[in-house]
């Protein structure tokens, strides 16, 4: 075994100059595996760890790991697996946070590889659940709305459940789609449609595009996004692969949206779960209101663990679309064909959609409409408010005016549409 030992001195100098320090190390031909570890005080430092080869980009996984394997046949969740190609790698080492004094890096390369690999535990698989399509929403002639959540995590990044674990939470939830978004990586694509298939529910491919200046999701199976470049090129460059890229959780605690964009990307995550904190906030409505107008509206539970408490679509998204393929749903995001709600119970400690039975609003051309909101009251993006009195109601809405929401007598935000 051959073991290449180099320790690296991370100061806030360096961090000024680039967050994101290069650590090369040599690939000989014929190497089959390679495993990396590193170790610091973790009372003086938060340091993410990625993977970059000779070829391109290998992987990331964050804070959320400390070693990776990566081998011809697999790799550890977050790094792409595949013959290690000769010629110069480099260990990304992010600096996330520093002490006054610096801290020492301990990195390791390992050839060949000792660890083993682990993906965590298969699901058994999901059946007999109703999903949200069935509930049969009014829609647009040769449309359905298909009910979903368009932010979440892995093994592959930061989260606690499989693939498989968190698709039959959101296949138990009653979604008919979830997009798996984990940061910085599209090492789960590979494995979304078969998992999908075995968990009777659409995984969309995504990809957490994450800095410490804020964070988009890029849609679609397009291919890697580079975070280490600036953010109007990630908005670009989806466009010019076809996808969608929405902004997340733009006004979140210290990862709320700092970077500068000479134009906004198509859709932007304004229901975010901390909505949940407290539903009578209108700082996301605010926000909407100097962005992009014409933006298309998502939701996003943001599940990483359940111990959070916040599960798969909570909110949950309807996207009006032909079927529940990536590709259609995606289509739909595209149109501007979404709607959020946020009607949630709790189950064993964890948010749970109300799928089936939460006040709705959805927009049919120059109408929305309001199903099984009896008693809320519609608002629109100028403050003009108009009371709700039948489990199905339709109200001639410009588009120009929105976004129209439904709020409970107490003001608590219950749903909204563009």
């Amino acid at each position: 075994m051959s073991i290449i030992r180099t320790t690296v001195r991370l100061t806030h100098e360096l961090q000024n100059e680039d967050r994101y320090v290069r650590v090369p190390f040599d690939v000989p031909s014929g190497t089959d595996t390679l495993e990396v570890r590193i170790s610091y005080d973790t009372e003086k430092a938060v340091i993410d760890l990625g993977c970059e080869g000779a070829a391109g980009w290998r992987g990331w996984s964050g804070g959320a790991r400390r070693a990776f394997v990566i081998r011809t046949d697999d790799a550890t969740p977050g790094y792409l697996p595949g013959r290690p190609e000769e010629g110069e790698w480099n260990v990304i080492l992010g600096i996330h946070r520093l002490s006054d004094a610096g801290a020492d890096v301990i990195v390791e390369i390992l050839r060949p590889a000792e660890s083993m690999i682990d993906h965590g535990p298969t699901a058994s698989p999901t059946t007999g659940s109703a999903r949200g399509s069935t509930r049969n929403l009014p829609a647009p002639e040769g449309l359905r709305w298909f009910a979903g959540d368009f932010h979440a995590h892995t093994l592959h990044s930061d989260g606690r459940e499989s693939i498989s674990g968190l698709a039959a939470l959101a296949a138990r939830a009653g979604l008919d789609f979830l997009a798996v978004t984990d940061h910085n990586t599209i090492s789960h694509h590979p494995h979304l449609p078969v998992i999908g298939a075995q968990q009777d529910i659409t995984l969309l491919p995504g990809q957490e595009v994450t800095t410490h200046r804020g964070h988009a999701n890029a849609f679609g199976d397009i291919g890697w996004i580079d975070f280490r470049l600036p953010a109007q090129d990630w908005v670009d460059e989806v466009d010019s692969r076809g996808g969608v890229l929405s902004v997340n959780h733009p006004i979140s605690g210290d990862c709320s949206w700092l970077h500068p964009l000479s134009r906004a990307p198509r859709a932007i995550e304004l229901w975010h779960s901390t909505w949940y904190h407290e539903l009578i906030a209108t700082s996301p409505l605010a926000f909407h209101a100097r962005w992009d107008r014409d933006a298309v509206l998502l939701g996003g539970a943001d599940f990483h663990i359940r111990d959070q408490g916040v599960g798969p679509g909570t909110p949950t998204t309807w996207v009006a679309a032909e079927d529940a393929s990536p590709d259609a749903i995606l289509a739909g995001v595209a149109a501007g064909r979404t709607a959020i709600m946020g009607g949630v119970r709790v189950e064993d400690g964890l948010t749970v959609p109300d799928v089936f039975t939460a006040p709705v609003l959805v927009r049919i051309e120059g109408d929305v409409i309001a199903t099984d909101a009896d008693g809320t009251i519609l608002v629109d993006g100028e403050g003009r408010r108009r009371s709700v009195r039948d489990d199905l109601s339709v109200f001639e809405a410009d588009p120009a005016a929105g976004p129209y929401y439904l709020l409970h007598p107490d003001r608590r935000i219950a749903a909204l549409c563009a």
